[in-house]
């Protein structure tokens, strides 16, 4: 699980990201992202009741999301707020090696 610390705890964080950040979109996730001068990376996952009904599904996809991003959380180094959004389902049964792999690739393409 991704350390408290690289997680918001406010909405504020996250209203302010979402209204001034730069977006890119795939099919299954979307990424939100904008620099910030707290000295170290914040991530966010959003899943929505569209997407599972269930919280225990909501949750799963979330921790899922959350793993891959601590295991490539070291590659980066810039200083940004990030704001996962899932569009799919497909995130509960995808491998874990293709969910690493397209979080992987979008924080590539955010880091540009």
């Amino acid at each position: 699980m991704l350390s408290k610390k690289y997680r918001f705890h406010s909405r504020g964080g996250v209203r302010y990201t979402y209204a001034h950040g730069k977006t890119i979109r795939t099919p299954k996730f979307s990424l939100v992202y904008n620099d910030n001068s707290r000295g170290f990376q914040r991530f966010a996952v959003v899943v929505s009741k569209k997407v599972e009904k269930s919280a225990v599904g909501r949750n799963r996809i979330r921790r899922r999301i959350y793993e891959a991003i601590r295991a490539e959380l070291p590659a980066y180094d810039k200083k940004r707020d990030h704001i996962f959004i899932v569009y799919s389902r497909d995130a509960i049964s995808m491998d874990f090696s293709e969910l690493r792999a397209s979080i992987h690739s979008l924080l590539e393409q955010s880091m540009l």
